[in-house]
């Protein structure tokens, strides 16, 4: 049976296989190459890749980072396509769901709203409310760098409080818009901010996210 998570894990490989190796991400910095590397590298390479939060891992992740960069991209997307290797915690649906469900969307968004012709992309009403679960989870971790008081809410006013303070500013949007403001998209998600003018400009410069 398909879940969200290996849905998206399709939908990413084929963005990026779509895009090409040098196409451009939301990603600061990363060509999709880049992004492919350090998807295969997360589920594959765990001994490196907690270098993302541990900086005493930094060099260990940069180095594998740069052996799966070197490995031709349509063998990234494969191991991409494939999911994670038998062994691995990933492979466990739950746990695979409960992890990749939000990082695979995000990624996907990070190859497809980077290209010029982008359009949006609906989504059902069952990965929206799975999307605004995980964010409800997650937003005081996503929103703890935030320069002002964080409030995120649906149109129908659903909250969820990813930072307490003042002033505050409060972001509506659909749940998939919402997801990309807090992992730190905020230039690319869709979404109404209102607030003190310059309450708002600085949590648009802000390191959101995990």
């Amino acid at each position: 049976m398909s879940t969200h998570a290996k849905r998206e894990r399709l939908l990413l490989a084929d963005l990026l296989e779509a895009a090409g190796p040098d196409a451009p991400t939301l990603c600061d910095g990363w060509l999709a190459r880049d992004l492919a590397a350090h998807v295969v590298v997360r589920e594959r390479r765990p001994d490196a890749a907690g270098g993302t939060v541990v900086p005493l891992l930094r060099n260990r992740l940069d180095r594998v980072q740069g052996e799966y960069l070197s490995k031709p991209y349509e063998e990234l997307i494969q191991l991409i396509r494939t999911g994670p290797p038998r062994m691995s915690p990933y492979g466990i649906k739950q746990v695979d769901e409960a992890a990749n469900t939000v990082e695979f969307y995000v990624h996907a968004e990070d190859v497809r709203r980077a290209q010029p012709d982008w359009s949006p992309r609906e989504l059902d009403s069952v990965f929206a409310n799975t999307l605004w679960s995980r964010l409800e989870k997650t937003a005081r971790l996503t929103g703890r760098k935030s320069p002002v008081g964080l409030v995120l809410r649906r149109p129908d006013g659903q909250t969820a409080v990813a930072h307490r303070g003042t002033p505050v500013v409060t972001v509506t949007g659909e749940p998939g818009e919402l997801v990309l403001f807090a992992f730190g998209r905020q230039g690319a998600a869709d979404v109404r901010l209102d607030g003190d003018k310059d309450a708002v400009a600085r949590l648009q410069e802000a390191k959101l996210g995990i």
